[in-house]
């Protein structure tokens, strides 16, 4: 059996709807959708969950709306952030929140979900939302590292169940940093902006080589340069192609040695895109 897993940035769920994001999930409903920057209250929220689980039976991946698990965590803030997710795959448990942040601005940035394939091979897989950060607004970057530093403590826990034979786990979202000089198209004149700064991409370091979760696109793509997920709206930085590689995910090493294959779906012109990120979605073979 095959699974596709999907994580995409909106960029505000309404906006994205009015932009034809609809149009592109008829034709990609991934088996696993994870969503960052919902930003919109729960009650419009639900009717464009409503309108994509019709589009999962339309699809045939579900006889029914109700058989597409939906979960989703708006930030208590108003207007930020915000994460969600769909699955045709049974959804056996669901957990909200980074545990050990309880403070509003790191709400909506973290939930879980522990799905079952038919064949009885257990996932868990996150959606996370990372803070942005700004380098010069200490409160910003202090919100993020914060974050950066309580993962670990649940990134250990979900590396240990795997290694013990138990659920699988992937990591997926918008975690607002690119990795190598390889993942950013101006790499030199960014090594001072936030999302490229030294000591957050060591972090990532730190989750592959202590926490052995494997950088799967990366790994699938090669030592190349890009491809991008994220471009500025400033400027020509879309037609351009001067992007950022910010959204990923992280599985554990049996999940990883899985994926058969990736795709970037980059709208084909700025006026056709629905998100300033491009959706990012993995085939595995579990």
């Amino acid at each position: 059996m095959t699974i596709t897993i999907t994580t995409s940035n909106l960029n505000g769920i309404r906006a994205a709807r009015r932009k034809g994001m609809l149009d592109w999930s008829k034709d990609h409903i991934p088996d696993i959708w994870c969503m960052q920057e919902v930003r919109a209250p729960q009650s419009e929220i639900d009717p464009i969950f409503d309108a994509v689980r019709t589009q999962y039976v339309q699809s045939g991946k579900a006889a029914a709306p109700e058989d597409v698990g939906t979960l989703n965590e708006v930030c208590r803030i108003k207007g930020r952030a915000g994460v969600g997710m769909l699955s045709d795959l049974p959804v056996t448990a669901m957990r909200y929140g980074l545990p050990g942040l309880e403070e509003d601005v790191d709400s909506g940035r973290w939930i879980e979900a522990d799905v079952t394939t038919p064949e009885g091979y257990g996932l868990t897989v996150v959606c996370v939302y990372m803070h942005a950060g700004k380098a010069d607004d200490e409160i910003k970057m202090a919100q993020k590292f914060r974050f950066l530093n309580t993962m670990p403590v649940r990134l250990a826990q979900l590396r240990d169940e795997a290694a013990r034979g138990g659920r699988q786990a992937v990591l997926c979202g918008d975690f607002n940093i690119a990795h190598t000089p390889k993942d950013i198209k101006n790499a030199k004149s960014n090594e001072k902006s936030a999302g490229f700064l030294p000591e957050e991409r060591a972090y990532i370091d730190t989750w592959l080589k202590d926490y052995e979760f494997v950088d799967v696109m990366r790994d699938l793509a090669g030592d190349i340069q890009g491809p991008y997920t994220w471009w500025s709206q400033r400027g020509r930085a879309f037609d351009n192609n001067t992007g950022w590689r910010i959204d990923y995910q992280f599985a554990t090493p049996e999940l990883a040695q899985t994926a058969q294959g990736f795709v970037i779906d980059k709208a084909p012109s700025y006026d056709t895109r629905w998100s300033d990120h491009a959706p990012l979605s993995i085939t595995y073979g579990v």
